[in-house]
């Protein structure tokens, strides 16, 4: 049984692009969800190995649902994904308390290598 992900994205494409590289190297993707508060939701619910989290988004952005995230679970191991490949926000999101950081678009080797290096 492959480890566990929950894939937050507000983009269907993106979550899809996430998803296919993930089920194709022996991961589970175990729920998805388009918004923080779905992710922290889900997250209670599923308990996942991991979680690949969008920043920008409605309702909840990335960092504010990472932050609630690890508040219930300090062993969570959440990868940041973004556009915005821009200083201030990776430091914010390694301080909300990420594994790591993915720029759009995807490469999949660097997924994996985030998803691995974060599960390790």
């Amino acid at each position: 049984m492959g480890k566990r992900v929950l894939v937050v994205d507000d983009a269907a494409f993106m979550r899809m692009m996430v998803k296919d590289i993930l089920s194709k190297n022996g991961y589970e993707v175990v729920g998805e969800a388009e918004n923080g508060m779905i992710a922290i939701e889900k997250y209670k619910e599923l308990q996942p190995d991991l979680v690949t989290m969008d920043i920008t988004m409605p309702e909840m952005d990335g960092i504010t649902a990472v932050k609630a995230i690890t508040a219930f679970d300090s062993k969570a191991r959440v990868i940041m994904c973004s556009a915005m490949g821009q200083q201030a926000m990776v430091i914010d999101a390694i301080q909300a308390g990420a594994k790591d950081f993915i720029v759009k678009p995807f490469q999949p080797e660097r997924v994996l290598e985030a998803v691995s290096k974060a599960l390790s």
